[in-house]
C-alpha cells in the first residue's frame, strides 16, 4: 500500500480533465533526460489505454539516442524541428500536462505557446518552488522522480490496471535514471514497492539498464578518459571538483547529444569529494551541471550563481558568457559557499 502523497482535490480535478478531454499534449523540459521522457511516455501510454487517441508528446529539443528505444519515442514532436506544428498542437489541446518542470522558462521557446494556450494545464513535478501557471499543480519535491509521481497519480485515479508494459518500461526508466540507478534519492521503501509492481507488468529491469547505460560510442569512452586525465580539477581542501569541456574539445570527440551524460558524477568517486560541477560549452551559453553528496545543497549554489535550481544533490543551471567567466563565477561562489563552510555553519547553528 502506497502513502497517499498527492492531495485528493488535485486528483479529482485532474480526473475530470482526463475524462472530459478529447485532445492532450504532454510537454517536458529542455534537453530532456530519462525522467522527462520516461514520465511523459508513461503518461502517454496510460492515456492511450484510457481510450484517448489524440495525444501528443512535445519536447523543446532533441534527446539522447539511448532513450530512443522506449516505446513511443518515434511519435515525439520536437519543437526545435517543427515549431509551427508543435505550437498548433499546444494551442488546440483540451488538456496540457506539464511534466518534470516547475516554471515556463524550463521549456524555453515553447513557453509562450504553453502560457497562452486555453487548455487546462496540469503540472506533475518534483522540483521545488513551482510557478503558478497551471490549474492543477502536483508538486512534491520529496518524491525521487516525476515518473514515480506519474505512477502514483495513475494509482490514485484507481486505474493501475491500465498501466501496460509499455508504460511500465517508461516509468521505470525515469525512476532509474533520476536516482542514478537507485544510488541516490532512493532510500524510501515505497520506491521498491513501485518497482516490484512494474516488474509484475512484465518489464526486464536488467535489460533496461543495459539499453540506457551500456550503449555508448567509443568516442564517448575516449572523451571520458580525456576528461578524467586532462580536464578535472580537484580542490581537496574544499571537497570539491570541477570539469570543463569546450566546443572544440566536444568536436574533437565527435560529440552527439547525451555523450556527456553522467560526467558530472565521475569526481564523486574520489574519496572525500562531496561537490562537483561540470561546465559544457553550448551554442549560446554554458551548460552547468552540479552534484553533491550528503547535506550540501548544490541547488542553492546553482540558484545563487548560475540562474538554476533543482534538487539538493542534483541540479543544473546556465551561464551566458565565456567559459572563463563561468569558471570565475564558480570560484567566487566556492569562496562563499562550499561543503566545508556549509558544515561549519551547520555545526555552529
Amino acid at each position: 500500500m502506497l502513502t497517499k502523497i498527492i492531495r485528493e482535490e488535485q486528483i479529482q480535478k485532474a480526473k475530470k480533465y482526463v475524462e472530459k478531454g478529447g485532445s492532450f499534449v504532454i510537454v517536458t523540459h529542455v534537453t530532456p533526460d530519462g525522467d522527462a521522457i520516461g514520465s511523459s511516455l508513461g503518461l502517454y501510454h496510460f492515456l492511450n489505454e484510457c481510450g484517448k487517441d489524440n495525444i501528443s508528446v512535445v519536447v523543446p529539443n532533441d534527446f539522447p539516442s539511448f532513450y530512443k528505444w522506449m516505446p513511443g519515442t518515434k511519435d515525439i514532436i520536437i519543437h526545435e524541428k517543427y515549431p509551427d506544428f508543435a505550437e498548433q498542437l499546444v494551442r488546440e489541446a483540451d488538456v496540457i500536462f506539464c511534466l518534470d518542470f516547475n516554471e515556463p522558462k524550463r521549456i524555453e521557446k515553447l513557453a509562450p505557446a504553453v502560457i497562452a494556450a486555453d487548455g487546462r494545464k496540469v503540472m506533475i513535478d518534483h522540483h521545488p518552488n513551482p510557478s503558478d501557471f497551471c490549474r492543477v499543480t502536483m508538486s512534491y519535491p520529496e518524491i525521487s522522480s516525476t515518473s514515480e509521481l506519474v505512477f502514483r497519480f495513475i494509482c490514485r485515479l484507481g486505474m493501475f490496471d491500465l498501466i501496460n508494459k509499455k508504460a511500465a518500461e517508461c516509468i521505470y526508466t525515469g525512476m532509474m535514471t533520476d536516482t542514478g540507478s537507485f544510488t541516490y534519492n532512493s532510500n524510501k521503501p515505497e520506491i521498491y514497492i513501485i518497482i516490484s509492481e512494474l516488474i509484475k507488468k512484465g518489464i526486464d529491469k536488467d535489460l533496461i539498464y543495459q539499453k540506457v547505460n551500456q550503449v555508448y560510442s567509443e568516442s564517448r569512452l575516449r572523451m571520458m578518459g580525456y576528461v578524467l586525465y586532462e580536464k578535472m580539477k580537484v580542490y581537496p581542501d574544499l571537497h570539491t571538483a570541477v570539469v570543463t569541456l569546450t566546443n572544440e574539445e566536444l568536436d574533437r570527440f565527435r560529440y552527439v547529444t547525451g555523450d556527456t551524460e553522467g560526467f558530472v558524477n565521475l569526481p564523486l568517486s574520489i574519496n572525500g569529494i562531496r561537490f562537483t560541477v561540470f561546465f559544457r560549452e553550448d551554442k549560446d551559453y554554458i551548460k552547468v551541471s552540479l552534484r553533491s553528496i550528503g547535506d550540501f545543497p548544490c541547488n542553492e549554489f546553482a540558484a545563487r550563481y548560475f540562474n538554476g535550481g533543482g534538487h539538493k544533490n542534483a541540479s543544473g543551471g546556465e551561464f551566458y558568457g565565456s567559459l572563463e567567466d563561468a569558471l570565475a563565477t564558480f570560484k567566487k561562489g566556492l569562496n562563499e559557499l562550499n561543503p566545508v563552510k556549509f558544515e561549519e555553519l551547520k555545526d555552529h547553528n
